[in-house]
């Protein structure tokens, strides 16, 4: 799991930003639309919408907000149509990189993500071309300081955890997509932080970057998600905290 718990702390401190500005709702409107048009209007029985309405009020999303979006899903209100689409390519050392998307407009989108690989050292591929380097998982980032680790392993192995493992100041637990659900409640019964919780897709392998490569794989990754129609952005990079830092302080 090396880099994943990384990465996900500037992405944590990001999506603050990013909140700021809007842009966090934006993204959460998109999923909690599409979601309730696949799975319907009720997050009870709907997993994918039950993540979307957690993840759009840890933001402080309006509860209006959130309604009105579960509402053009379902039909109630009339609003665009989001189709998903997932796009891969590579990164500078030959990362690859999984983007989904959800779009009104398939040829800007394409466009947009096109041009934001060439642009920063990058290039678009093929369906397919990565995808089989990545599994889909649900995936738990528990800061080290708030539970002991036999506590914590022991509680997310017998709910149903694949594995769990240390990087750096945070156990990363992995699951089954249809277990996440089952783990990330047991883990939030022991009242402790959750740094985050998300489906994610996870590398079979990495690619460890240094010096310029790492930067401009840092700042494609960066790029690819500040784009609007994109939700998530997964790659297969290992890069070290201490150029991470740099990176930011740059």
């Amino acid at each position: 799991m090396s880099g994943h718990s990384k990465w996900h702390s500037i992405r944590h401190k990001k999506a603050a930003v990013d909140a700021k500005r809007g842009k966090m709702f934006t993204r959460f409107i998109k999923e909690i639309t599409i979601a309730a048009r696949l799975g319907g209007g009720d997050p009870e029985s709907n997993p994918r919408l039950r993540h979307a309405v957690d993840g759009a009020r840890s933001v402080n999303m309006p509860n209006d907000n959130i309604k009105k979006a579960i509402m053009r899903g379902t039909g109630e209100l009339d609003g665009v149509t989001y189709e998903a689409i997932t796009y891969e390519g590579y990164g500078p050392g030959g990362v690859a990189i999984i983007v989904e998307t959800l779009t009104d407009n398939k040829n800007r989108t394409v466009a947009e993500v096109r041009h934001t690989f060439s642009k920063y050292n990058g290039s678009l591929g093929e369906q397919g071309c990565v995808g089989w380097m990545f599994s889909r998982k649900g995936l738990i980032i528990v800061p080290q300081q708030g539970i002991a680790e036999d506590e914590l392993l022991e509680l997310a192995l017998e709910n149903g955890a694949e594995d769990m493992t240390l990087e750096d100041e945070n156990y990363e637990i992995t699951t089954a997509v249809e277990d996440f659900d089952r783990v990330l409640e047991a883990v939030k019964s022991k009242n402790v932080e959750i740094e985050s919780s998300e489906i994610s897709m996870v590398p079979s392998s990495y690619v460890t970057l240094e010096g310029k490569q790492a930067e401009q794989m840092l700042r494609l990754f960066e790029k690819l998600e500040d784009l609007d129609d994109v939700q998530n952005v997964w790659a297969n990079f290992d890069i070290s905290e201490e150029e991470i830092e740099q990176y930011q302080e740059g």
